[in-house]
């Protein structure tokens, strides 16, 4: 079923693929370069080569990337603005090098210079990206958001208008974070609020661009907007709404990453335990 998590890629990127691989990871999303930093060292050939040995090596696939968390699109403030658009350029172009379908991103915050204007800022930075990333095979996932402070994206509508807007609209696809999009005032607890929430996803956005999930549980309960994730039924979602995932044969193919907390919960863990549930969920079914 394409199950994994976010993986660390401390001690070199292929480092990531082996942790993936000791917590039973189908697949895993990794960030390309220091989440905390703007700039990175370009990336060497024999980075490179032992990064899709290891993974041939550890039968991992896909690899998903993210984008590091300081990347604005939307900013407001000139030069992190431009930090942003580059630092960007050099993820896709690094994605890509690695041979990675995915690079997440999530839209951006306006930081109180409206909304609209925010999506406008948004579209018009993709177009600079896609103009000096031609030819690049990788996609572009908006991730769904909690539409905490100023971020945007937490409405499919918002997601829709971005790829409305841009020039190259075929570049673009979208994640879904269960957590988010819960928050933010989706529900999928019920058969019936999954399907209504799917099919309002489709009519405004398409279902054919819903590439990826990320599958949180929600510390805090439907639409309060708060960005807080947690292990796999121990949250406002509960079980049910990932079984609805899990079972849905529309997304048997589309990776399904968790990101929630890390650590470990007597003596295993919790990436290895919230795989385990989730597999669970789909031997129950069966």
């Amino acid at each position: 079923m394409g199950l994994g998590a976010h993986m660390s890629i401390s001690g070199g990127l292929h480092e990531s693929l082996v942790r993936g691989n000791e917590v039973s990871c189908d697949t895993i999303q990794i960030f390309t370069k220091s989440n905390m930093q703007w700039k990175a060292r370009d990336l060497t050939q024999k980075e490179i080569a032992l990064f899709k040995r290891t993974q041939a090596e550890t039968g991992i696939n896909p690899v998903v990337g993210h984008d590091t968390y300081l990347i604005n699109l939307a900013s407001p403030d000139r030069e992190t603005y431009k930090k942003s658009v580059d630092s960007f350029i050099v993820e896709v172009l690094r994605s890509e090098a690695l041979g990675l379908p995915y690079l997440i991103i999530h839209p951006g915050a306006h930081m109180d210079k409206g909304e609209p204007w925010g999506l406008k800022r948004i579209a018009a930075s993709f177009n600079t990206i896609f103009k000096a990333t031609k030819g690049i095979s990788l996609r572009v996932l908006l991730e769904t958001t909690a539409g905490q402070g100023s971020n945007l994206g937490y409405t499919f509508e918002q997601l829709a208008r971005i790829i409305e807007m841009v020039s190259e609209p075929e570049r673009l696809g979208v994640c879904y974070d269960t957590c988010h999009t819960f928050v933010a005032g989706y529900d999928i607890r019920t058969k019936k609020a999954y399907e209504k929430t799917l099919q309002d996803f489709d009519r405004t956005i398409g279902l054919d661009r819903l590439k990826v999930f990320h599958i949180n549980d929600a510390k805090n309960d439907i639409g309060s907007r708060v960005d807080r994730h947690q292990h796999i039924g121990k949250g406002f979602l509960g079980l049910d709404a990932f079984r609805f995932i899990l079972t849905d044969a529309r997304f048997k193919d589309a990776p399904k990453i968790l990101e929630t907390p890390k650590g470990e919960t007597k003596g295993r863990l919790w990436d290895e335990m919230n795989l385990q549930t989730l597999r669970s969920l789909l031997r129950k079914t069966n």
